[in-house]
């Protein structure tokens, strides 16, 4: 089964990879180095018009966590800070009258050519596999069939609602136009999560087989019935 880059399917996080900024207006972040949270957070800022970090972390939630991770709101507004210092990004506190004031964000000239250059020029390296699922499975002569069953049959059920929610964004997409690299991000990540299920029922199938033939597993230990 395979995962999203540093987040797995069943929502356990991991570290994230680095991105390389050869250059800013201020000489790049420590030494020209962004981490890739600060590139995601840009990236949503290249699209037209000017967003809240608020409604940042929504489009997130609705984009990027269907093929990579979605950063929580306090790492999105870490982000902002860190490219308005670099000049990569710019804010305005828009007044609503009664209601409180809000700061609008938006991509500076210099950071939509720095998110570019890194684009077309950083490695996006191999991507992370990590399956917290798999690893417990991994691990089955210790553990109970009816737990692993249970376990499986959760993700399972998980993933048809994240296919939901991409169909879902979908809808949205089309309902906006003109944004077409980002359909076809969400086509990928709908190819993928429909995989996942396949691949999952097929390990549920494996593991009743060997539950219900008796084989012993790794050590000697029976794998046991359910």
């Amino acid at each position: 089964m395979t995962t999203r880059q540093v987040k797995g399917l069943d929502g356990n996080g991991g570290s994230e990879p680095s991105g390389s900024d050869p250059g800013g207006p201020h000489g790049g972040d420590q030494g020209g180095r962004l981490p890739a949270t600060a590139w995601a957070v840009l990236g949503l800022l290249s699209f037209p018009g000017e967003r809240t970090g608020y409604e940042l972390k929504k489009w997130a939630d609705a984009s990027l966590a269907f093929f990579y991770w979605s950063p929580a709101i306090s790492q999105i507004y870490a982000e902002l800070r860190r490219l308005e210092a670099l000049g990569y990004a710019s804010s305005r506190v828009a007044a609503q009258g009664d209601l409180r004031n809000k700061r609008l964000y938006a991509i500076t000239e210099a950071g939509r050519a720095a998110l570019a250059r890194w684009a077309d020029t950083a490695d996006a390296g191999p991507a992370v596999l990590k399956h917290p699922l798999v690893l417990r499975v991994w691990l089955g002569h210790l553990a109970d069939p009816d737990g692993l069953r249970s376990q499986l049959r959760a993700h399972l059920e998980r993933t048809q609602e994240q296919l939901r929610e991409i169909e879902r964004a979908q809808d949205v997409s089309r309902e906006i136009g003109h944004w077409p690299y980002p359909e076809v991000a969400l086509r990928w990540s709908e190819r993928h999560h429909r995989a996942e299920l396949e691949l999952a029922e097929a390990m549920l199938a494996d593991l009743e087989r060997l539950w219900q033939a008796g084989e012993e597993a790794y050590g000697g230990q029976a794998a046991g019935g359910g």
